[in-house]
């Protein structure tokens, strides 16, 4: 009795090292710095992602281009999920992110939006009508959706008719505010604030055409601060599964 006592002893304490082993590697803590277009999306993404892999997103919103400021000044992040291509491309071509770990996870779609039901029509002529008192856009020169909104009014000749009327925020979330608290009667936003499968969910939209302004691809990577972290690799792995692309297409996105 006593031997096989003795043999069975170690075989429990082996596998209940490997299940301690096993439960520490899933619960490894993720830092990502996400672009403030994609925070409805990676919110939802981030509840299935840690019910599936025991990994855990620990999340910051803000302006593509202040993110890429804080990174390049040692901030914490170990993954970035930008709203454009060309930062994290300057990023890898600075030395900053791991190699091959870059690509696209969605191409988002910019949205004239009113929080007032029946103000924006569905082919954007208010904008042309310049009835309104405010524009609200991202800062054009942090935000990739700024940028874009920049681009529509000068394909439409607008540009010097509206500039008196813009609003700028940091972000495109401060953008959205602007709308939303009626500070600004319309603005540019990104579509996945105000869609979800399938339709606007509040007030008045038109969905910009995309041959209006540059294409919004939005590209991910995995920073050098996170490339030893087992959940980095494992959420940039689950962004390009089908459970990530149903969400993301839900928000209006391509892919």
């Amino acid at each position: 009795m006593s031997i096989r006592a003795s043999r069975f002893a170690p075989a429990c304490l082996a596998t209940l090292f490997a299940t301690f082993t096993l439960g520490s590697a899933q619960a490894d803590e993720v830092q990502v710095a996400v672009a403030a277009n994609f925070t409805a999306p990676i919110q939802a993404i981030a509840a299935d992602f840690e019910k599936d892999t025991g990994h855990k997103l620990v999340t910051s919103f803000g302006a593509t281009g202040q993110f890429y400021t804080q990174i390049k000044n040692g901030a914490p992040f170990e993954v970035f999920l930008s709203a454009d291509d060309t930062t994290p491309q300057k990023l890898e071509a600075e030395g900053d992110t791991v190699k091959g770990s870059r690509f696209t996870y969605a191409i988002g779609t910019l949205a004239l939006w009113s929080a007032k039901e029946g103000y924006v029509d569905a082919k954007g002529k208010v904008l042309a009508d310049n009835q309104y008192r405010h524009l609200s856009i991202a800062n054009p020169k942090a935000a990739p959706y700024g940028l874009a909104a920049t681009q529509v009014l000068a394909k439409q000749g607008l540009t010097d008719q509206v500039k008196d009327k813009i609003v700028e925020g940091q972000n495109i979330t401060q953008a959205f505010q602007f709308v939303s608290t009626g500070n600004a009667e319309l603005g540019f936003v990104a579509l996945s604030q105000i869609y979800k499968d399938g339709k606007v969910t509040s007030g008045s939209a038109w969905i910009v055409p995309a041959e209006l302004h540059d294409p919004i691809k939005q590209d991910a990577v995995i920073l050098n601060k996170g490339k030893d972290n087992p959940a980095a690799k494992a959420l940039v792995d689950y962004l390009k599964g089908p459970k990530a692309a149903a969400v993301i297409k839900s928000y209006g996105y391509q892919l």
